[in-house]
């Protein structure tokens, strides 16, 4: 169990202190934000207004677990500084990204917000067009959004994102929550564009508008 208690007062700096492991907590965070998701959808996907105000709380749901896991990073750990959380395949370790992946485009700040921005407008403009219908790809599309917006949380209030995710087992970049939702998002998305979307939604559009767009008729 973990202890929290305040360091400070009127003459210093306040700080939160949560003492013990972190690793428990992070992972009901994940997970549950996984679940709230995939409940909500599922509840409503078949409803048209619900539908819309479904997407958008689990998407709620899931930037919220993201920051909730940097702030107890943040909080409980100084960068550099690491601790078990699932062995042999993950620890917790703070670093601070400045970049993109592998530190791809360090201390490119507006470049990498424009990039996300970009990325996240086409997502709403595909959800939008009402182009993705089927449930894995209204999904694939939740996943991506959050994750994007997580991150350009932090680069607009920090200047740098916060990962903490590091795998023991091979040499990989340090990670956060937000971009394990872009990469179930992406990779349910390309599971929906293979192998769903030409059977569903592709033929929903040319039916309500004479045309599939991902062949640009």
């Amino acid at each position: 169990m973990n202890d929290i208690g305040v360091i400070g007062g009127a003459d210093g700096t306040t700080q939160i202190v949560v003492s013990g492991s972190i690793g428990g907590p992070i992972l009901w965070i994940f997970f549950g934000a996984l679940a709230l998701m995939v409940i909500l959808y599922a509840a409503f996907y078949r409803r048209g207004k619900g539908k819309a105000v479904c997407l958008a709380l689990a998407a709620v749901f899931c930037v919220a677990a993201d920051q909730a896991v940097k702030f107890l990073v943040v909080n409980t750990m100084s960068p550099g500084e690491s601790e078990p959380l699932l062995p042999p395949l993950l620890q917790l370790t703070r670093v601070h990204n400045y970049g993109a992946a592998w530190s791809s485009f360090a201390g490119q700040k507006w470049l990498l917000l424009g990039v996300t921005g970009v990325i996240l407008a086409a997502v709403l403009w595909v959800l939008a067009r009402r182009i993705v219908r089927h449930p894995l790809g209204i999904c694939a599309c939740c996943l991506i959004l959050s994750g994007g917006i997580g991150n350009i949380i932090d680069r607009l209030r920090l200047g740098y994102v916060v990962d903490m995710l590091d795998c023991t087992f091979i040499e990989f970049p340090v990670f956060n929550v937000a971009d394990c939702f872009v990469v179930c998002g992406t990779i349910a998305a390309l599971v929906y564009y293979i192998w769903i979307y030409p059977n569903t939604d592709a033929k929903n559009w040319e039916k309500d508008h004479g045309t599939d767009p991902a062949q640009g008729k």
